[in-house]
């Protein structure tokens, strides 16, 4: 609760945000393969003007800080702690570097093996990789959920590799979304890392991040080729333009500002709207086909991410409660 009010953000809006930032994600596949479609731009450089566009986006709408003016007969409000400037450059560098690898290696698996499959392996695989990256980097416990969404993931992967037709699951793609799942997770855990003293992920740090994710991916996007050969510009710049606004720029701005007022636990919850929609356009949008076997891994590796969901839920609410009983305890 305390941290709704340092943001000033009401949690039902925040909950508002993380909706729309889960939809706006679950189009960014569909627009990819629309690009492929219209042109023969590459995964690389789609991603590469993606998050140039957003870093656009985002510098040219981020508001200008004003310095908080003095209450009467009070302060003007404790500002926060600075961080050193070697670990900001750290942390935006690891931080960039993954949310390259996420993206890039994402719109590769969603050319290689289709927007359905890249999607659900990405999202079911990430949370999980979390989860353990978490209990091995810093001691949080899976417990019994954790661990059997765990082999629930790992089981929905084999079930999507092996058990799909040639057409619908491709083992590079697959490959490929699970190393989009890792950039992911790395990001999220080197968040969550440096994040446990207070340091947030504020409009600037994003900004930051984008600018670094662009530098990354300027000089793979210029041996891949940055300028595509296409018969429909116009279509073509109105895709571009449309990913770089609505699943980047305002997706990630409604993310970061949701997750700061929601639990995390709530939050996967919720980004599970990404993968539903992403499956939706793929199949009523561009004809893709979910075979049996793609349709059980899909729920089995969405049944994990729940089951993660539901353990933290768990987990949170007894330390809530532990914390309230605490003090009839001294």
């Amino acid at each position: 609760m305390s941290n709704n009010n340092a943001v000033g953000l009401p949690v039902g809006r925040g909950l508002l945000y993380l909706i729309v930032a889960g939809v706006a994600w679950g189009t960014a596949g569909a627009a990819a393969s629309l690009v492929y479609r219209a042109s023969d731009m590459g995964p690389v450089a789609l991603s590469f003007w993606r998050c140039a566009g957003g870093l656009l986006l985002l510098l040219a709408l981020r508001p200008r800080r004003r310095h908080p003016r003095p209450r009467p007969g009070g302060h003007a409000g404790r500002p926060a702690a600075r961080e050193a400037l070697g670990s900001k450059v750290l942390r935006i560098g690891l931080t960039g570097l993954g949310l390259a690898v996420f993206q890039t290696a994402y719109f590769a698996a969603v050319e290689a093996t289709g927007l359905a499959v890249a999607t659900v392996v990405t999202l079911g695989a990430g949370p999980v990789l979390i989860a353990l990256g978490a209990r091995l980097a810093m001691g949080e416990r899976l417990g019994r959920g954790g661990s059997t969404a765990v082999v629930g993931a790992l089981t929905g992967l084999g079930v999507l590799v092996l058990g799909g037709g040639g057409a619908t699951v491709r083992p590079w793609g697959v490959v490929l979304a699970v190393l989009s799942a890792a950039g992911y997770s790395a990001m999220t855990l080197l968040t969550r890392w440096w994040g446990r003293d207070g340091r947030g992920d504020g409009s600037g740090t994003t900004a930051w991040t984008f600018a670094v994710t662009t530098v990354c991916l300027l000089p793979l996007g210029l041996a891949e080729g940055l300028v595509p050969h296409t018969v429909e510009p116009v279509r073509l710049l109105a895709l571009l333009a449309y990913v770089a606004a609505v699943p980047t720029a305002l997706a990630y701005a409604l993310f970061f500002a949701g997750a700061a007022v929601v639990r995390s636990a709530t939050v996967s919850v919720i980004m599970l709207l990404e993968p539903v929609c992403a499956a939706v356009l793929a199949v009523g949008l561009l004809g893709e086909r979910l075979t049996p076997a793609t349709l059980a891994g899909t729920l089995l590796m969405l049944g994990s991410v729940t089951g993660l969901a539901v353990a933290e839920a768990r987990a949170a609410g007894a330390e809530r409660l532990a914390a309230a009983e605490e003090p009839l305890l001294v």
